[in-house]
């Protein structure tokens, strides 16, 4: 099921979200140890609607049943690669769980850091953490192995998220017009 494209969010903030477990000694040194992991959470404000423009994200909003069911979400205005890729890009041999890089085929053109990307075989997204042609330099690192030929989306790329809440709230103003605001988080 994929939440609905219109209306649009008027404003969206995307913020990744690693673990650490951080410590300062009696010396002052600071010790840090990744938990291992990473996932996304999106925020994303609308414009005030009219009743009619806002109820196919009402309706949505509640067939979700809270943070019950999962959806896949395309960030609006942040969906699409920053560079000049076209192409299918492919991965170019097997990859494992746990690699920070991958050789892909098929691309014309480059990928930019801080692009997203998915491959057709997890529902994780990784972002990219350098200019990319032919490798792909990827936080986090795979959770799944990645096949020989697997698809990589670079464009239109879509999350796999759930509701943080079990609560969906709109507000109506003395103008009648709805406001609305979402909070998700990706599901792994």
């Amino acid at each position: 099921m994929s939440f609905p494209i219109t209306p649009v969010a008027s404003s969206i903030t995307i913020t990744g979200i690693s673990p650490t477990l951080t410590s300062v000694t009696h010396s002052l040194k600071r010790q840090a140890r990744s938990r291992g992991g990473q996932r996304w959470l999106i925020d994303a404000k609308y414009p005030a609607m009219t009743r009619s423009d806002f109820a196919p994200l009402w309706a949505f909003a509640n067939a979700q049943q809270g943070q019950y069911n999962t959806f896949t979400y395309k960030p609006p205005i942040y969906k699409d690669s920053s560079g000049t890729a076209t192409g299918t890009l492919l991965a170019n041999g097997a990859s494992s769980s746990g690699d920070s890089s991958i050789t892909c085929d098929g691309l014309t053109g480059t990928l930019k850091a801080g692009d997203f990307v998915k491959f057709a075989g997890h529902d994780k997204v990784y972002t990219l953490t350098a200019d990319s042609t032919t490798t792909l330099y990827l936080e986090p690192p795979l959770t799944n192995d990645v096949a020989n030929n697997e698809a990589v989306t670079y464009n239109d790329v879509p999350f796999t998220m759930a509701f943080t809440s079990d609560k969906q709230a709109m507000s109506v103003g003395t103008n009648q017009l709805i406001g609305f605001s979402i909070k998700l988080v990706e599901v792994l």
